[in-house]
């Protein structure tokens, strides 16, 4: 199953949802704003991935939080953190049969579908 984890309104996940239906590959689109987002979800992410590639330090919702909060994130507390601002999230995260890509790129996209 794969599912594409985003925010309606993101330019990074209207890519990838326009590559993903001109490829017709069938996904799941999940809205971590309106349908929310697990714990274990963001958890295997950054198991995954890596803290810092999960962790969005470009978009306005970190700009915005207390510099304390900023300098004290770390892999102890970013699971909590995400879950909390789920727009932390870099997006789109691609979970294509436990293969986790965060971020769009269509090169890397291609080499998971062919």
């Amino acid at each position: 199953m794969i599912t594409l984890y985003g925010i309606k309104n993101c330019d990074s996940v209207k890519k990838a949802r326009k590559w993903l239906d001109q490829q017709a590959i069938e996904y799941h689109f999940h809205d971590v704003r309106t349908d929310g987002i697990s714990a274990a979800v963001i958890g295997h992410w950054v198991e995954q991935a890596g803290w810092e590639t999960v962790l969005n330090k470009r978009g306005t919702t970190w700009r915005k939080l207390d510099a304390s909060v900023q300098q004290n994130t770390h892999s102890g507390n970013i699971v909590e953190l995400l879950l909390n601002n789920p727009t932390l999230i870099k997006r789109p995260v691609l979970d294509a049969d436990d293969i986790i890509m965060i971020g769009f790129n269509a090169e890397r996209y291609q080499t998971i579908f062919n």
